[in-house]
């Protein structure tokens, strides 16, 4: 079909392409990447190795994601974790992206200082969704229309309801008028940030916290590095359960993480569970809320029997305890 030096130079270029694709696109490139940045002194753009398992598709925030600035004093109801959520989103968003917030802010009398204040900020956020209830009945939808405008966000609705689809963040953004695709961005933030406050946890509530999220001396390589997660100090065999609903993105076994799961929460949510001596679910099943997945072990790099739970939302680590409330993180600190 094509003349021998035409077809080296495309078997050459394809070459080229795949190992373009494993140097950006899964965990091998991503681990040749962060070597290439320390040996350079540069900073490394890959992501955790964790998050090209997780399964996500379609949602993509290119913003900083806030958590609380500490656990908050109570369980929140479904409305309280969405006007929660949106607030977050708000203050991590950039300025010129805030305008349709702003617009309706100003439409219910508010200001934008309260609507950003940490103490109010989640009030008036419950008082902008409710504003907007009656014409975008849906979560999905009222987030788009308070980030996007009522106008596109309506526009976005009727396209995608005279198709017989559900009325998605996914299916609403590519429904949106030209010029509008990146204004979501806060609409699946909020609702990604939202999620993170319903989930339940997934040892029993004593387990004491042995290393927090951040940054810390690795117990093992004796350098410093970054923790991405929580360890939760259990015996080996401890029952680990699902933290919500979802679906079983990974699940084996590796040198570092021991016998890990990942599962997929949806709406940019994942969870994933390492250092088990079991895993009792497998790859593409479906998980309910409670569900017994694992049991913990002391396998992989680790110095002692415990769990690693690890939260990210849209592929970013995230400090599980920020989203716990303050009488659950006290009990969960306390040895049992």
């Amino acid at each position: 079909m094509f003349p021998s030096r035409a077809r080296g130079l495309l078997d050459f270029c394809m070459a080229v392409l795949c190992l373009w694709a494993a140097y950006h696109h899964t965990p091998a490139g991503a681990l040749v990447r962060r070597g290439v940045a320390w040996a350079t002194g540069t900073r490394s753009t890959a992501r955790p190795v964790l998050a090209y398992y997780d399964g996500m598709s379609g949602t993509s925030l290119s913003e900083p994601l806030r958590a609380p600035e500490a656990p908050l004093a109570r369980p929140l109801t479904d409305a309280e974790a969405l006007a929660w959520g949106t607030h977050l989103a708000l203050k991590g968003l950039d300025v010129s992206a805030r305008g349709p917030v702003l617009a309706l802010a100003a439409e219910v009398g508010v200001s934008s200082t309260a609507l950003l204040d940490s103490a109010e900020g989640p009030v008036v956020a419950r008082r902008l969704h409710t504003a907007l209830a009656a014409d975008f009945p849906g979560e999905e939808a009222r987030l788009t229309a308070l980030f996007v405008g009522r106008v596109p966000a309506r526009y976005a609705l009727e396209r995608v309801t005279a198709e017989g689809g559900a009325p998605t963040l996914e299916r609403l953004a590519g429904q949106l008028p030209p010029g509008f695709e990146g204004a979501s961005v806060g609409a699946a933030q909020a609702l990604a940030l939202a999620t993170a406050f319903g989930l339940a946890w997934p040892v029993h509530e004593g387990a004491r916290v042995t290393s927090p999220f951040g940054e810390r001396i690795h117990p093992v390589l004796g350098t410093r590095k970054m923790h991405t997660g929580v360890d939760l100090g259990v015996p080996t065999g401890t029952a680990v359960v699902a933290v919500d609903e979802g679906v079983v993105r990974r699940a084996s076994e590796d040198a570092v993480n021991g016998r890990v799961l990942v599962l997929d929460h949806g709406r940019g949510v994942t969870t994933a569970y390492c250092h088990n001596s079991e895993l009792v679910v497998t790859v593409g099943q479906r998980v309910t809320r409670g569900q017994l997945v694992a049991r913990s072990g002391n396998t992989g790099r680790s110095t002692g029997p415990h769990l690693h739970y690890q939260l990210e939302l849209a592929s970013r680590p995230m400090d599980p305890l920020k989203f716990r409330t303050a009488l659950r993180t006290v009990a969960r600190d306390v040895s049992p």
